[in-house]
């Protein structure tokens, strides 16, 4: 396989791309009288016959915005990724936590939280959407730290709404956990999470590495705040007695059961009392154990990464797990974990927020090969640079999921700037797939990375034929009943989504659907297939995200696109078409599969429905069309387009995201796919 794989290579190395260079600077594939017929024919698009139309004026116009946003520096592109509002209150709570209020930044970030209250007075998890009983408490309670009075207009709103939710006691854990801290909530009243569970070993029917990576990051500090139980006075003034439904002293701290006693859920809620009784009366000794093996776990992944996981929650945790273990200000570790969550704020100015995590390997392979669909060549000095910055980006360590992958040699790319221990399967693909087409200088360098990453990737192949994110084989469901993992996001199974993106790399290192490992992912993603067509959006909103996903990948991967499956999905795209051209998704769809693929149009959702079109044979038709001539009409004039909605997803029902750049790189790939094909 190895010698195909570098042979296939060779051959995309020497295939030479025929551009030239407009009037105004732009590389454009050079215009042949096909291409010229093909814009007379679709003047209803272009609205000119000449070759800079509408459509190549759209494409031109993105394309120097796309280049604009490229660091200078290191070559990367990396948007603002937006997560809820929920993270900027846990950064006031953390820094009340760590006694380190800087005002300024408190009334920034205090502004930013009021600025996106909803207006039934409570905060929800993205754009638009219905007020969240925990994520409207934090930022409660974080306005209350800053010193804003429970009298305000604004806190009298948002107590109506979080009472009428039903007040503290319908928090998750994690949002009761932050309050424990505070003394605003009883100790009692959290699922056990000894530290203890540090300790048992991997052949273990569950041990920390059955969970998914984010919880694995999450969990492990949070065992030793849990174990200290830490409980800072904050004042009456603070204080959030007025949250609960029913006085705090009458409240119960009981799990609610099922009614049928012989449930999974039922069991679990029995052992966590006996765990809670153990938490309540440790061995000393035991504990000792693992507080210990918990920090050393703990600081060995704060190594070449940029906190702990790269991840908001794992990154607060850890510090305060530090600070729970009589770590003192100056000490290096804390230190560097503040600065590392202090470069996740986003500043204007008047307001700031805090982002989950950065994204720069995410984009980057995005708008490389949006920018090569629009004509730039294949050794163009910005893309070289991109390409090179990945290169140095590849993992070179063994990590956590290396203990169900035993390859000879690490590889893979993470999404962050720096999380060594924890790349992922999602940008391993696209990495690849952009570097796959780049002259670089060192070409021998780059065929070598995408061989070692390649056989990583097949070697993170999971039992059911698909791909998880981080780890392999991590989809034991049944732990999904354990108490204190109701955040719907404990494990990392095997999606749609990333099967299919393995596929659209596979297919462009000349696989086809005979290699045994494609072939068992297409039986995976067939079993995976809705009844109505489409497939589910793990990290993208929703059904719309899936379904794009799977029809590249097949199509990449040369399965046969007039194969009935396939066709039913096509028929459920055009479908829900909306009537001005786009298409769009809200996010309630993870809740009500009623309403996948409904929602307002935006650019990013539009593109990827197009994009999926087009792998097919409704490269004319009148969706595509009116799809394409959505995207040229609701383009700004600095060549990008407007979305406000949350189009990413984090987890499920709990936390979603914007990333900022998917209204620049997708457009503009979908634009230029288009217009390429008449080629």
């Amino acid at each position: 396989m190895a010698k195909l794989l570098i042979d296939f290579i060779d051959t995309v190395d020497r295939i030479s791309h025929k551009l030239i260079k407009d009037k105004n600077g732009y590389y454009l594939p050079k215009i042949t009288s096909d291409q010229l017929n093909f814009e007379i024919l679709h003047r209803g698009i272009t609205g000119e016959t000449s070759p800079d139309s509408r459509l190549n004026t759209a494409i031109r116009k993105s394309q120097s915005h796309l280049l604009g946003e490229q660091d200078r520096n290191y070559g990367f592109w990396a948007g603002v990724l937006e997560g809820d509002v929920a993270l900027t209150a846990e950064y006031l709570m953390l820094m009340h936590f760590l006694k380190r209020i800087v005002a300024k930044k408190q009334e920034k970030a205090s502004r930013y939280i009021i600025k996106k209250q909803g207006k039934d007075g409570g905060w929800s998890i993205y754009h638009e959407g219905d007020s969240d009983v925990s994520i409207s408490v934090k930022c409660y309670f974080a306005l209350k730290l800053a010193g804003h009075s429970e009298e305000e207009p604004v806190m009298r709103k948002a107590r109506a709404c979080i009472l009428k939710l039903g007040g503290i006691m319908k928090c998750n854990t994690f949002t009761k956990i932050y309050l424990a801290i505070f003394g605003q909530f009883d100790w009692r009243g959290i699922p056990a999470l000894p530290v203890e569970i540090i300790l048992l070993p991997n052949f273990f029917y569950f041990n920390i590495y059955e969970m998914s990576y984010w919880s694995r990051c999450i969990v492990v500090p949070l065992g030793i705040i849990l174990a200290n139980r830490p409980k800072l006075q904050v004042g009456d003034k603070a204080a959030l007695d007025e949250l609960y439904v029913i006085p705090k002293e009458r409240v119960s701290y009981r799990l609610e059961m099922d009614q049928n006693k012989l449930t999974i859920k039922n069991i679990f809620i029995n052992f966590d009392t006996i765990l809670r009784r153990y938490e309540n009366q440790p061995i000393s000794s035991l504990r000792k154990i693992a507080i210990e093996k918990a920090e050393k776990w703990m600081l060995e992944r704060l190594e070449k990464s940029g906190g702990l996981g790269a991840i908001w929650p794992s990154m607060v945790n850890s510090l305060m797990a530090m600070k729970c273990l009589g770590y003192k200000d100056g000490n290096p570790a804390v230190e560097k974990a503040l600065e590392d969550i202090e470069a996740l704020a986003v500043h204007d100015e008047d307001t700031m927020f805090l982002q989950p995590c950065v994204s720069p390997v995410w984009d980057t392979p995005w708008a490389i090969m949006a920018l090569l669909k629009s004509g730039l060549p294949n050794n163009h000095p910005a893309l070289v640079k991109a390409g090179e910055w990945m290169l140095e980006k590849e993992v070179k360590s063994f990590g956590d999921w290396s203990m169900k992958n035993p390859v000879k040699e690490p590889s893979g790319w993470y999404f962050q700037h720096a999380n060594e221990f924890y790349p992922d399967n999602d940008d391993a693909s696209v990495v690849m797939m952009s570097l796959l087409l780049l002259d670089l200088p060192d070409n021998q360098r780059k065929r070598q990375a995408i061989l070692r990453g390649f056989q990583w990737l097949i070697g993170m192949q999971c039992d059911d034929g698909g791909w998880g994110s981080f780890d392999k084989n991590n989809n034991k469901t049944i732990l999904n009943n354990i108490p204190f993992a109701d955040w719907n996001a404990l494990l990392d199974p095997s999606t749609s989504d990333l099967a299919a993106r393995v596929l659209d790399l596979m297919g462009r290192l000349g696989y086809d659907s005979g290699f045994p490992p494609a072939k068992r992912a297409i039986e995976f993603l067939k079993k995976e297939q809705e009844k109505n067509g489409s497939w589910f959006g793990r990290w993208g909103t929703n059904y719309v995200y899936g379904t794009w996903s799977v029809l590249t990948g097949l199509h990449s991967i040369k399965e046969d696109m007039a194969k009935e499956y396939i066709r039913k999905a096509v028929s459920w795209l055009k479908d829900f078409q909306n009537e001005d051209g786009g298409w769009g998704e809200t996010c309630k769809s993870y809740w009500d599969t009623t309403l996948s693929a409904k929602g307002k149009s935006t650019p990013s959702q539009t593109s990827w429905a197009v994009l999926g079109l087009l792998c097919t044979e409704e490269r004319d038709s009148d969706s595509v069309r009116n799809g394409i001539e959505y995207l040229i009409r609701t383009q700004k004039e600095d060549g990008t387009w407007d979305e406000d909605e949350f189009t990413g997803t984090g987890f499920p029902k709990v936390f979603y995201l914007r990333y900022h750049m998917y209204r620049s790189y997708f457009p503009l790939l979908a634009l230029s796919k288009y217009r390429n094909m008449a080629e």
